[in-house]
C-alpha cells in the first residue's frame, strides 16, 4: 500500500524535529516523492550521510510502501 506525502513528512519530523520539510507527489500517485529537508543534524555530515539518515528515518519502508523518494538535504544557513 503506497504511502501518502503526510505520513512520510510524519517520519521524518520524529526523526528531524528541527527539520523544514517539504514533500511533493511528483507523479499524483502516492508513489513517486521528492523530499527537501533542512536540518541543523545535517551540518558537517557529508551527503551520502545524510540521505542514509533520512533512509533509517522511513523505518525500512523505502522500496516498498514507498516506490521513489528524490531527496534534497542540507543544513541551514
Amino acid at each position: 500500500m503506497p504511502m501518502t506525502a503526510g505520513e512520510i513528512e510524519a517520519l521524518l519530523r520524529a526523526a528531524f524535529p528541527d527539520a523544514k520539510i517539504a514533500i511533493e507527489d511528483l507523479a499524483g500517485d502516492n508513489d513517486h516523492f521528492a523530499a527537501n529537508i533542512v536540518s541543523e543534524a545535517f551540518r558537517g555530515v557529508p551527503r551520502v550521510r545524510q540521505h542514509q539518515m533520512v533512509y533509517s528515518a522511513l523505518q525500512g519502508r523505502m522500496g516498498g510502501a514507498l516506490h521513489a523518494l528524490a531527496l534534497q538535504t542540507s543544513a541551514p544557513d
